[in-house]
């Protein structure tokens, strides 16, 4: 368990997260580098579980600050945690969901979330306040923050890791629940890294999966545009 803040650990206004550890519950490689990258920034230590299963896990051992839960995870809704962590005791102090559909601040909220943080998450400045907002008053600095926005920029090859794991849900002959995982992954992930052209892909993909008519001939381009990525170190 997390120790209560000591001397060294108190928050100042250049690092207003110091002294918290965030689990953050992610299965892209990529936006979880991202939010690396701004818990860096921000002063935070940072954990990581990749599905329900590893965070519930981690959750057994260690009892993080904040918990921030991608709602489209591999073995289920991240919904289905912020329900479990909102009504536990202890409780954490803040509990976040995060997601690039727009309908998923609504559901995250009604599952229990403290806030929302919609993807791409690149403003260290909001990434810090939706925190600082749930904290308790004397987990908070004192005085204004001192916040450089520069621009957060992921490691290409986490981007890349994710293209791995899509070709392999993908090369699994994915049933109608993988393919509506990966195609929410890739969307998300896709909208994350600016790549585009992947991101309309992977949406014209789950419009032909909604409305029930022929699937294939979107999910070979979506699977071709995933192996070009792959083969590409320079895709983004």
């Amino acid at each position: 368990m997390d120790n209560p803040l000591s001397a060294h650990l108190r928050p100042t206004a250049s690092r207003p997260l110091l002294g918290l550890t965030i689990l953050v519950v992610e299965d892209s490689r990529y936006c979880c580098d991202a939010m690396r990258l701004l818990c860096l920034r921000s002063g935070a230590r940072i954990r990581r579980a990749d599905c329900l299963k590893s965070a519930r896990r981690h959750l057994q051992v260690y009892r993080p600050s904040v918990v921030i839960v991608d709602l489209g995870l591999p073995d289920g809704s991240g919904a289905e945690l912020i329900s479990e962590l909102a009504i536990a005791c202890p409780r954490v102090d803040v509990l976040i969901g995060t997601s690039g559909d727009s309908f998923a601040e609504e559901i995250a909220l009604a599952a229990g979330a403290d806030g929302f943080l919609a993807k791409p998450v690149s403003s260290l400045s909001a990434f810090q306040s939706i925190i600082l907002q749930a904290l308790p008053p004397e987990r908070r600095p004192n005085g204004p923050r001192s916040v450089m926005d520069d621009p957060i920029l992921p490691d290409p090859l986490a981007y890349r890791d994710d293209m791995a794991h899509a070709a392999d849900v993908l090369d699994d002959n994915a049933d109608e629940r993988a393919m509506r995982y990966v195609t929410q992954f890739l969307t998300g992930v896709a909208r994350s890294a600016g790549d585009r052209v992947l991101q309309a892909a992977a949406e014209e993909l789950e419009e032909a999966r909604r409305a029930g008519g022929p699937v294939q001939p979107n999910l070979a381009r979506v699977a071709a545009l995933v192996q070009d990525r792959l083969t590409d170190r320079l895709a983004i």
